[in-house]
Order: C-alpha cells, then structure tokens, then sequence
C-alpha cells in the first residue's frame, strides 16, 4: 500500500471536474474586474490574481469612484465571494448552496457598485471551453464545499512550492500568480530578452513577447484529467522536449507541449514537496542551458549566490 504524506490530498479530476468548471467561473469575474481596474502591466500581470490563505483574490485595485482601494476574493472557507473597501466596509455574496455563476456574478457587481460605483467589464468568459457570458451563466451551479477545500489544500501546497523556486532567482520573475482564464498556479522567470509571440492573439501577443521559463500547477482539465505540475520555456529550440528531468516520473506530454509531474507521483513521494521542488529545479536548469540563459541567472535560480547572506 503506497503512503501518502497528510496534507497533499488526492484530487481526481473527473469527481468534482463539475465544481471545479463552477469555481473556475467565479475566478474569471475577479480576473475581469483586475483587467478593467488595474495599471497594465507587462506580459499582463495587472490581470493575474492571487491565492491567498483564504482563496483567490484580486490585488488592491483602484476604486473607480477615487474613494480608495477595493479588493475582491473568493473566501474558500465561508465559501463567499467578498468585496472590500480600504475604509473597511465589505460586502458577502455566498456561493452556495449549489448557486449559478450568472446569480453570483450579478449579486457580486451590484455589491461593488454600492461599494465604489459601477464597474464594467466584459463578461464573456477567456480560454474556457465555454462561451456564455458571466453574469448569464445559469450552467455552471455545482459547489461542492468539501471537494473545493480538497482542492484548496492542494493548491495551497502546490503554491508554497512555487514560491519557493522563484525566491533565489535574480532577474525579473512573478510572484506566484493565479490565473483565472487557465485556472493554474504559475511563476514566470525572465531572461531579459524580448521575444517575438506565437501568434497575434492578444493574450499571447501580450504574454509571449519575452522570452521566459514558467513553472506551475493545475488541477487538471478535459485535455489531461489529472492534476499536475507544468514546466515549460518560450522560445525553445528544437530539442527542448529530450531531457530527463527529476523524478523520474517527470515526462513531456507532446500534446500540452510542457514538462509534467502528475499530481499523484508528487502526493506518493517520500517527501512530496521535495519532488516538486525537485521537477521545477530540473525543468528550470534544463530551459536554461538549453535557452542559452546567461549563466549567472540561471545559477541564481539554483541559490548561487545565496538570496540572503
């Protein structure tokens, strides 16, 4: 019988694949509202969100009516959407039991407007495999509260350990981002270099114009029905798929084009946060060497020189 380490929960896919599609839904609203608020910024990191030791949240945006700062969550303990004020006044919008998107989304845009005046944003959904709009969504109504705890408890987990591979490196990186159009955890790393994007959609015309290595975590999707940690580096040369990466359950998946560790081979090791670790480490020594990464960053990403002496 294989031992699993307390605190790396299993997480298949397909029994709760109807509350994640729900959840992943409300993260998109928190998304928009950071898109139609929030200072651009390059490789759009004004729109990504953030997990927090309640849930997703936007960043402090600027309120539309001067009067402060708003802040927007997904409280996956109360199981509420939240909307906060600097000044301390908020607003509570439940997500259950069982409540459709297109409720929620329009309880939760009324609750801002009270709080800082309208915002407007686009409600259609971005790279889901659906197209109804937010605030019409009466499709996605399943909230299961326990398997978003399970879930929660994984990404959590998932999250520390990205925070940890990005800490040491020296050139410019993200923090742990929550991105709610792939619904993934994900830390990027930046060599400096600009790139030229894969295609001229504007999320990846945005997203894609330097050249980076990211690494990350999802709970899985239609394409790969597990959760798993990603790795992978924009522009890679022809070859880029070959290496042996740590564990040895690491593999390239030629149809995601990434570098994966399947959740259940990182919840099984003897030390599951030490195998993840050690898959990010390996992909990221990998893309470097391979990307023709300036050498002093990429031992950074290995802690030379240490970050803190």
């Amino acid at each position: 019988m294989t031992s699993v380490s307390p605190g790396w929960p299993a997480l298949p896919y397909e029994a709760w694949r109807a509350t994640c599609d729900t959840l992943h839904a409300h993260t998109q609203l928190l998304g928009k509202l950071a898109v139609a608020l929030a200072p651009p910024e390059p490789q759009l990191q004004h729109a990504a969100l953030h997990l927090s030791a309640r849930g997703w949240e936007t960043m402090p945006l600027p309120a539309p009516d001067g009067s402060g700062a708003l802040v927007v969550a997904l409280d996956l303990h109360r199981h509420e959407t939240v909307a906060e004020h600097s000044d301390g006044r908020a607003q509570r919008i439940p997500l259950g039991p069982n409540r459709a998107v297109g409720d929620v989304t329009r309880e939760a845009l009324a609750a801002i407007a009270d709080l800082v005046g309208p915002v407007h944003i686009d409600p259609r959904p971005q790279e889901t495999p659906w197209s109804t709009p937010l605030d019409e969504d009466d499709e996605h109504a399943t909230y299961d509260p326990t398997q978003v705890a399970t879930y929660f408890a994984a990404a959590t987990r998932a999250a520390l350990v990205l925070a940890e591979l990005r800490a040491p490196y020296r050139g410019r990186s993200t923090p742990v981002n929550a991105w709610w159009g792939t619904f993934d955890l994900a830390v990027g790393l930046f060599s400096g270099e600009p790139a030229d994007p894969p295609s001229s959609d504007f999320i990846t015309r945005n997203s894609g114009n330097a050249q980076q290595i990211e690494i990350g975590w999802w709970p899985g999707d239609a394409r790969h029905p597990r959760p798993a940690f990603f790795a992978f580096a924009f522009p890679n040369p022809d070859g880029f798929e070959t290496a042996t990466l740590s564990p040895p359950a690491a593999h390239w998946d030629q149809d995601l084009k990434e570098y994966i560790l399947d959740w259940h081979n990182v919840r099984t090791a003897t030390d599951p946060h030490d195998a993840a670790r050690s898959f990010g480490l390996s992909a990221i020594r990998h893309a470097c060497l391979v990307c023709g990464w300036d050498p002093v960053l990429a031992a950074s990403a290995e802690g030379v020189p240490p970050p803190v002496s």
